[in-house]
């Protein structure tokens, strides 16, 4: 593997590599922490079970080739059909060797030990930026498998830890929007088969789509030997790292299990869809210890309309790509009755907030990333707030409240952007100048 000079200069390459060691240390103690926590609840966590799949059948393999498929944007395009050859010619081994002794079925494995493999390769031969690269790679790979797994123990550590729910408060805070999540479960069963299957499929592939946008917008590592400043995956990882905190701040399951025939006897009553539950006084309700509480914000939303914004640069089929995927995510989550709407309004100010902070992080802090950070984690604070302290007022008033939360949400959309159409402007290359053409020359007196 050939070494191609970095353009970035050695001033600035250091503080980059003394972030990203920052980075790597501060995710390593939250993967310990958390792996902590669940053997806490005698199960493994992230780090074991990831480490068990280098041996045994992996929960998912299209997700460690998807993990792969980021770890190779470092490589050349010939490094790559390497890569992906001994890949799967691993997993056929691993596979016969399984059929053999009559173990679990299961494929990527193969993946895992490539991507790894890149991380070797760049420690034993190779040093300074081209090391870095590659080790950017590993981990970037790597940290796809691992955000999965670290949200699995997530939402275990939810259902564990918090006994009540706080479904009733954010159910009467809908009704100042108009209980959508009701009118979306009842249009969705008038689609029948048709719509559930297209939204479902949508819900379940949000993040093949990202990985799809991300991989576009990675692919000139390998030619140019560095990272774009800011992409996809960055903010997509980092809201599914940070998302779940939250759940257990505001612990909530959906309508269609706090209300509706999936909660068991654990429901307040099977009213979702068809009968909207009475306006009173809210109080936390008692659930079970297996539903997860990955309700507030809804995730699922921030993820959307990340990969919204991040394909209004592309193509016009991306384009058009990313605003489907967003409507069609926003119509599942309450058609489904997985999130009532105020999840969807404090899920896209999460996103946005989120998406300000690591532009502003690639791009170097000023004025305005952190006046547009500050005013988005404001909102989403009162946002929540409102739905747990005045959850009676909201709905009391829908007439006001209703279209204030959407006023305020609709402002941090609005301020995202500006400030983002500011930065562009501000950092576009200017316009070459126009040639001149010489006029006469004077005559001479």
């Amino acid at each position: 593997m050939t070494t191609t000079p970095s353009r970035i200069p050695a001033r600035t390459r250091r503080p980059r590599a003394t972030l990203w060691t920052a980075a790597a240390v501060a995710t390593l103690g939250f993967l310990v922490a958390l792996e902590c926590a669940a053997r806490g609840y005698g199960l493994p966590g992230p780090i074991t079970t990831q480490a068990r799949e280098v041996i045994l059948a992996p929960d998912s393999g299209p997700l460690l080739y998807a993990g792969l498929a980021l770890s190779m944007v470092v490589l050349t395009w010939r490094q790559r059909l390497v890569a992906a050859g001994a890949a799967i010619g691993l997993d056929v081994v691993f596979w016969l060797v399984r059929w053999a002794v009559g173990a679990e079925m299961n494929f990527g494995n193969g993946a895992l030990w490539v991507v790894l493999g890149i991380g070797v390769v760049a420690v034993l031969r190779h040093t300074g930026a081209e090391r870095l690269l590659l080790l950017k790679g590993t981990g970037l790979g790597l940290l796809l498998v691992a955000g999965h797994k670290t949200g699995d123990t997530w939402l275990l550590i939810t259902s564990k830890t918090r006994p009540s729910v706080l479904d009733p408060y954010v159910a009467v805070a809908d009704h100042a929007l108009g209980d959508p999540s009701w009118l979306a479960g009842r249009l969705l069963a008038a689609t029948e088969p048709i719509g559930p299957f297209v939204l479902h499929m949508v819900y379940g592939q949000l993040p093949l789509a990202a990985a799809l946008v991300g991989l576009y917008q990675l692919r000139r590592v390998g030619v140019d030997r560095r990272f774009p400043s800011h992409h996809l995956v960055r903010t997509f990882l980092v809201i599914g790292l940070l998302g779940p905190a939250f759940y257990m701040i505001f612990p909530v399951v959906g309508p269609v299990y706090a209300y509706g025939a999936d909660g068991g006897q654990w429901a307040a009553g099977h009213l979702w869809p068809d009968t909207l539950p009475s306006i009173g006084v809210p109080h936390p309700m008692p659930f079970d210890e297996i539903t997860p509480r990955n309700c507030m914000p809804s995730l699922h939303t921030a993820w959307a309309t990340t990969l919204f914004v991040h394909t209004r640069k592309g193509s016009r089929a991306m384009r058009y790509a990313g605003a489907f995927w967003l409507v069609a995510t926003l119509s599942a989550t309450l058609g489904f009755g997985y999130h009532y709407g105020v999840d969807l309004l404090a899920g896209v100010v999460f996103a946005l907030t989120v998406e300000a902070a690591m532009r502003s992080l690639a791009r170097g802090w000023d004025l305005s990333g952190t006046r547009l950070t500050a005013y988005g984690t404001t909102v989403f604070a009162a946002l929540l707030m409102s739905y747990r302290l005045l959850p009676a007022e909201l709905a009391a008033r829908p007439w006001l409240s209703g279209p204030l939360l959407v006023l305020v949400t609709a402002s941090v959309v609005h301020a995202y952007v500006r400030t983002t159409a500011l930065w562009e402007a501000t950092t576009a290359p200017a316009p070459h100048p126009e040639p001149q053409t010489p006029g006469p020359r004077p005559e001479l007196v």
